[in-house]
């Protein structure tokens, strides 16, 4: 069935045009009248078909962008402090910037509809940062300069979804294969298939380990870049998304879907990926030219938003509560006749940044779950106890007149760190000293500003009331090497830095040059990879080698270490075992990867005997059939 000739037949020659912008319809009309008032029509339409349908105004009858501007401003509050006004041309939109976007929309979007009746531009609006985020606004300008290209792309997507369209087929079978990340934490990536779809579930990298085992297996039958239909992104970390620019060089050409913060926060880690290649003197594996084409084919969608991705494959994303933007990955396939969730990262417990995982979703057969901490053993205190741990360890190291270093996975760990510490300064919980922020952090924290409805409650409210946390006087960026030199040579002081497992970056820098001082003191808040020169701190060594001005250096290690694992943006075992508890509906199938082996199976062991369903903990290369 012709899904676009079925709908403009319906309208009786109103339409100029009909495309599709990935799954959604979009109408075109030279018809200004039809365009004011479509005398619920197209409303109709939607509830026939059961597809989103939006009606724009045909490029035949837009006034010049210049008069656009000119009544935009006067229709728009001064109060709502607009930053920039894009115009999208070939798909009749307007991008609207602002600082307070809420007074853009105006109440039950009174403004934006009379913007687009007044100027018949269709209005989208966007939140400008907090703090100036140049990745941002260079992703803006990449979408926007490639306009053309886009909506070309997004038909074609469109053009496969709908190719067989057939509400009522139901699909033979579904099989996964676990190409990186079973039995092990790093390099997540599963390959999907059904009879009509092939879908990576996230393409990271294992910054931790050595040569073959850091990248996902590529070189094997069951993979083949030309038949990919779509990759799915569950969060920007490294080990979920690193590889992602590489499928691009190797001449992928699909969509990649994700949240809107994951795209910004997965190309700048991308940048600083190349950076430290080069800084290692190591050829990198990508290019920003690759990033840019990852950019271009994103498709980005908030949680709860319910897609088509291919014929037979429905798609909504879920809160995780793990990192900004993360997602739990709901599939819907064959039309309902397999549902599968991918939990990708979460967390089930409430932090400071993020409002806990989602547990109820509409039909669950089959569950992918983490287990970075499915141990019996893994038992995270309170919360509460950690903070008081972490401070107090603080304070012990101020009272010595030592420095503190917290390394940091940039997205998520670090802007928890942040928050607790803000808090407790401002509380008088620990003394007053500098807080230093060094590598991609503050870039990050730009991009936590741009998407407070990510973050949450709490923080929320806190950034809408001008009381934003991340651009506290209590921190200091470092921003060059000689900035990084005065905070070693300088007083007491906290210093947090990626990269979280020492695995290159500023946090690498600063251990350097505390390591040899028992005054200091190095914290661990985040999982430290096996192999990474964390895990090996972590786990007592003495004496590293390093290389210090170009030469290699045997670095003593006297310091005080601790670790918090009560920090951790992970599930712990008791919120695993919670999660699954109050998951609602139950599934049949619990698949465990994202952990050592003796967690993954320690888990599955113990989900099987609290819920009897069936546990599998897949090897590397393994495909299990679901359906």
């Amino acid at each position: 069935m012709d899904i676009l000739k079925n709908v403009t037949e319906q309208l009786h020659g109103d339409i100029t045009e009909a495309t599709f912008e990935g799954a959604n319809i979009v109408l075109y009309t030279s018809n200004e009248k039809f365009f004011k008032d479509d005398k619920g029509k197209i409303k109709e339409i939607v509830e026939q078909i059961k597809k989103r349908i939006e009606l724009r105004a045909d490029q035949k009858i837009l006034p010049k962008q210049e008069e656009t501007e000119e009544q935009i401003k006067k229709i728009v509050p001064e109060e709502a402090e607009i930053t920039n006004i894009i115009f999208d041309f070939h798909r009749s939109i307007v991008v609207i910037e602002a600082k307070k976007p809420g007074m853009v929309i105006g109440k039950q979007g009174s403004i934006l509809s009379e913007i687009k009746k007044t100027t018949l531009w269709t209005p989208q609006i966007q939140r400008s940062p907090a703090i100036k985020s140049k990745i941002t606004e260079n992703i803006r300008e990449v979408l926007y300069a490639n306009n053309n290209y886009r909506r070309k792309f997004l038909n074609l997507i469109g053009k496969k979804i709908y190719k067989e369209w057939n509400p009522d087929k139901v699909d033979e079978w579904v099989r996964l294969t676990f190409l990186g990340g079973a039995r092990q934490v790093g390099r997540s990536c599963i390959l999907l298939q059904t009879p009509n779809s092939k879908i990576l579930l996230d393409c990271g990298i294992d910054v931790a380990s050595q040569m073959k085992d850091k990248f996902p297996y590529f070189d094997v039958p069951e993979f083949d870049i030309g038949q990919l239909d779509a990759v799915i992104i569950s969060h920007a970390h490294l080990d979920h998304v690193g590889l992602l620019p590489y499928l691009y060089k190797m001449g992928y050409k699909g969509p990649v879907y994700m949240t809107p913060p994951s795209r910004d926060i997965a190309a700048l880690l991308s940048l600083d990926f190349i950076g430290v290649a080069y800084k290692q003197a190591a050829q990198p594996l990508f290019s920003s030219t690759d990033i840019k084409e990852m950019v271009k084919h994103s498709i980005c969608l908030n949680y709860n938003e319910v897609t088509d991705i291919t014929p037979d494959i429905r798609m909504t994303f879920y809160n995780s509560g793990h990192a900004l933007g993360s997602a739990m990955v709901h599939l819907n396939i064959g039309n309902g006749s397999h549902n599968l969730l991918y939990t990708g990262d979460f967390k089930y417990g409430k932090s400071r940044l993020l409002d806990p995982a989602v547990t109820t979703f509409p039909r669950v057969e089959s569950v992918i779950t983490e287990s970075t901490y499915g141990s019996r053993n893994d038992i995270l205190p309170p919360r509460i106890q950690s903070e008081e741990e972490l401070l107090g360890l603080v304070n012990k190291t101020m009272e010595r007149k030592g420095k503190v270093l917290i390394p940091e996975l940039g997205l998520g760990r670090a802007q928890e760190t942040m928050l607790i510490l803000e808090d407790a300064m401002k509380t008088g919980k620990i003394k007053k000293v500098p807080i230093y922020i060094d590598g991609m952090i503050w870039d990050i924290n730009a991009i936590h500003t741009a998407y407070p409805d990510f973050l949450s409650n709490q923080v929320r409210s806190s950034i809408f009331r001008d009381q934003n946390p991340f651009i506290s006087e209590t921190f200091s960026r470092v921003g060059s090497v000689q900035e990084r030199r005065k905070v070693i040579e300088g007083g007491p002081c906290i210093v947090l830095a990626t990269s979280g497992m020492l695995v290159g970056g500023a946090s690498v820098e600063y251990f350097k040059e505390f390591a040899g001082n028992k005054n200091n003191s190095i914290i661990f808040v985040c999982y430290q990879g096996v192999g990474s020169l964390g895990r090996q701190v972590q786990e007592g060594i003495k004496e590293t080698k390093m290389v210090v001005d170009g030469k290699e250096e045997r670095v003593t290690i006297n310091l005080e270490v601790q670790s918090i694992l009560g920090l951790t943006a992970h599930a712990g075992r008791n919120e695993l075992l919670s999660f699954f508890n109050n998951m609602r509906p139950k599934p049949k199938r619990i698949i465990i990867n994202h952990g050592e082996i003796s967690k993954s199976l320690d888990l599955a062991s113990a989900l099987y005997k609290l819920n009897r369903v069936e546990t599998n903990v897949p090897r590397i290369l393994e495909t299990l059939r679901l359906r």
